[in-house]
């Protein structure tokens, strides 16, 4: 069985969504010990967003030559992507919403005939069987009952993401308030981790 891990707070250690996701991966490592892991992260090797060039070649017309390593860098991540049977992130949220280095990394692994098809009935997705766990850190409150709700584009948009894909039931732990103040911050930390730790076997 594979595991993707996938990273991408700017933060380095001081990052609570790369502490919660360590922790998803550990917990899943212990119940299943010959689990293979493969590890990518976004901030040390980021991808290049998407260009015209990316398009056209993605559309069969001749790719320059300087393009070469960044579409070989796309399909490693695709591939990495499509082995994977469970898929953890951790993601944070800037400014309301994602990372744009995940952005880039979304850009790479939605692709149609890979990872979705349209047919008659509109979209398909192909990337069902996938088990997918994201560990989410807020600085604020955006539940459905908080007033900046209107504001949370980071776990909605992912939702719908991986929806597409045909992964209807994502995981998500999420560890809010952590930037209110620091008894905040450990005490939703902590909720975070005992949740990754209470996971169930992969």
């Amino acid at each position: 069985m594979k595991l993707l891990h996938i990273d991408s707070s700017v933060l380095g250690p001081h990052s609570v969504s790369r502490q919660v996701s360590a922790a998803v991966v550990d917990r899943l490592r212990q119940a299943t010990p010959s689990l293979d892991v493969v590890y990518r992260d976004l901030t040390q090797t980021p991808l290049a967003h998407l260009s015209g060039s990316h398009l056209a070649a993605a559309q069969g017309a001749p790719a320059p030559a300087e393009l070469a390593p960044d579409l070989a860098a796309s399909a490693a991540v695709l591939n990495e992507f499509l082995d994977a049977d469970i898929v953890v992130i951790g993601a944070p949220m800037y400014n309301f919403t994602i990372p744009s280095q995940l952005k880039a990394w979304i850009d790479r692994v939605l692709v149609a005939g890979k990872t979705f098809k349209y047919g008659e009935n509109g979209p398909q997705g192909l990337a069902g069987a996938k088990r997918v766990i994201v560990a989410i850190s807020r600085g604020g409150y955006y539940g459905a009952d908080t007033p900046a709700a209107a504001l949370e584009h980071l776990e909605s948009y992912l939702r719908g993401v991986l929806g597409f894909m045909g992964i209807q039931n994502p995981e998500f732990i999420i560890a809010d308030g952590i930037k209110v103040g620091p008894d905040h911050r450990e005490k939703s930390l902590a909720g975070a981790l005992q949740a990754a730790n209470g996971l169930q076997a992969a």
